[in-house]
């Protein structure tokens, strides 16, 4: 029956010049009660306001119970908002998420990414959002994102996205929502598709982009769970004094005993990529390789910035800025 069903209004922020929204364009084809969807699509005309200022905005605009956070570029298959809507039976479930998966017609080179993205070396935990990974099971901020998260609306409006974080706005939020008891989802078929960076350059930008989003998430909202974030920026410190401690003036006993932590390292690359191989072709695990060790360094070097740059406080958003389309469904 219909009247079972929840409202679900799917939110999507958008770049200001952005003409073609592919999410927009997938979530009309849900397979959903007509009545009981709409789709809102949130924009700016000021640059430097940030998707968590649109998405507070948002939700504060939208009708749903529930809400489908989607980037604009997520392209979600149609039954994706069925197989969401059971997970809400338990009503301390606040939040479902999944993977964004690079499409299999996506160029080589974003493809070979896609594997980066997924390997447990190069993001840890959040290798999840970017390949399926395991079964259905309680998550949290590491393993989900906001470009493919459904939530209660209520849930959400009670925390917020934090606009003082641009990225890492939505991992502040799933915290918050998490400690006022919130259950958090995270099912591996419950996936979207979604394009990697384009270049190298543009990936560099946003591993280093990432790493200055966590590192100040740490800074105004520190947890636990955000300690192994420190593994790449630690890598980096290493690689940089390792010259000094194995030099030509330090013993040899001592220069294995220093090299002892790059040798595992390389291990551990050369592990994660076989692994890469298993799961793709060679040719692809060994363009990985040094992306791999690239993802690590960059990253850490973002954290490291991250932990010293001033945080600025976000720009407001002028009246009458903020701009809501509703898509036909």
């Amino acid at each position: 029956m219909n009247n079972d069903l929840p409202m679900v209004s799917v939110l999507i922020p958008v770049h200001p010049h952005k003409t073609e929204v592919k999410s927009a364009a997938a979530a009309r084809q849900f397979d959903y009660p007509r009545e009981k969807l709409e789709i809102v699509v949130v924009r700016t005309t000021d640059l430097s306001i940030g998707p968590g200022v649109k998405r507070n905005a948002g939700l504060k605009a939208v009708r749903g119970e529930l809400v489908y956070f989607l980037d604009d570029d997520s392209v979600a298959p149609s039954d994706n908002l069925n197989r969401a809507i059971k997970h809400f039976s338990d009503p301390t479930v606040k939040m479902v998420g999944g993977p964004n998966i690079c499409p299999p017609d996506a160029p080589q080179f974003e493809r070979v990414l896609g594997l980066v993205m997924g390997s447990w070396l190069a993001f840890g935990p959040s290798c999840a959002r970017y390949r399926a990974v395991g079964k259905l099971r309680a998550s949290g901020e590491k393993e989900l994102i906001s470009c493919n998260l459904i939530a209660r609306c209520a849930s959400v409006l009670e925390v917020g996205f934090d606009p003082k974080l641009v990225p890492n706005e939505e991992n502040a939020m799933m915290d918050g929502v998490q400690k006022r008891g919130g259950k958090l989802l995270y099912d591996p078929e419950f996936f979207v598709h979604r394009r990697p960076r384009a270049n190298l350059r543009a990936y560099a930008k946003m591993l280093l982009y990432y790493g200055v989003g966590r590192a100040q998430q740490f800074r105004l909202h520190p947890t636990f769970a955000s300690l192994p974030n420190f593994i790449p920026p630690l890598l980096c410190l290493y690689l940089l004094v390792l010259p000094f401690l194995s030099g030509i003036f330090c013993p040899p006993k001592w220069q294995m005993l220093f090299l002892l932590p790059l040798a595992l390292y390389i291990s551990a690359v050369l592990i994660q990529t076989i692994c890469v191989a298993a799961r793709s072709k060679f040719s692809l695990a060994a363009r990985a390789l040094p992306l791999i060790v690239l993802t690590n360094i960059l990253y850490g070097l973002g954290f490291w910035r991250g932990l010293f740059i001033k945080i600025a406080p976000p720009p407001p958003a002028p009246d009458g800025d903020i701009r809501f389309e509703r898509v036909p469904v």
